[in-house]
């Protein structure tokens, strides 16, 4: 399998610098979206990097390191519950993604390699790749930064609301938290609008 596949395919037609954009936490109940965007230097594939659902916690963990330090550039950021609620989580996770571009400092890139089937609008080119994470370099590697970034503050947010035990399920629909939330109520971490049929009861 070529990860960089879709990266020398952008090279080829001219493109410069590629970057991979990803996101973590669409389809949590609480906390915020978090999406990244990552340079990697041409031609590189870290070794162990793949869609991070398919890697150990300790994996991604480690990898997250690496990443941060053998990358060109990286930029990572939230779009919040609140945001979420008022323009939906596709615009939200969209806005995530914009501003993770907006955070690169070193590098300006001229094409985002985007996974999923939607594009963010961004200011540059755009390519969307269906299960990207587990095809490119550049999108795995931005694919464990979101996901290992926004577990990290999901167990901040777990220390500040212990009744829901968000270590346990990192605000996903589990069976434990819908009970937590039955027992507590909806708390302002919650995104209400995934939360419509308990508020309304």
């Amino acid at each position: 399998m070529n990860w960089l596949a879709y990266e020398e395919e952008a090279l080829a037609e001219g493109f410069e610098v590629v970057c991979g954009i990803d996101e973590a936490g669409r389809g949590p109940l609480a906390g915020p979206v978090c999406a990244a965007c990552v340079v990697l230097p041409k031609g590189m594939v870290l070794e162990g990097v793949n869609d991070s659902k398919k890697l150990s916690e300790k994996k991604r963990d480690a990898l997250y390191d690496v990443i941060k330090q053998q990358a060109l550039d990286y930029g990572i950021a939230f779009a919040s519950e609140k945001e979420i609620d008022e323009i939906n989580i596709l615009q939200a996770t969209f806005l995530a993604m914009r501003r993770a571009v907006e955070k690169l400092q070193k590098v300006q890139p001229d094409i985002a390699l985007i996974d999923g089937n939607k594009t963010p609008g961004l200011s540059i080119a755009e390519r969307c790749i269906i299960k990207g994470d587990g095809k490119s370099a550049n999108i795995a590697a931005a694919s464990i930064l979101a996901k290992v970034t926004r577990d990290r503050y999901m167990l901040e947010l777990a220390q500040q609301y212990p009744q829901y035990q968000f270590e346990k399920h990192k605000g996903y629909g589990t069976k434990l938290h819908y009970e937590m939330i039955e027992k507590y109520g909806v708390s302002d971490i919650h995104r209400r609008s995934f939360l419509k049929k308990i508020l309304e009861k």
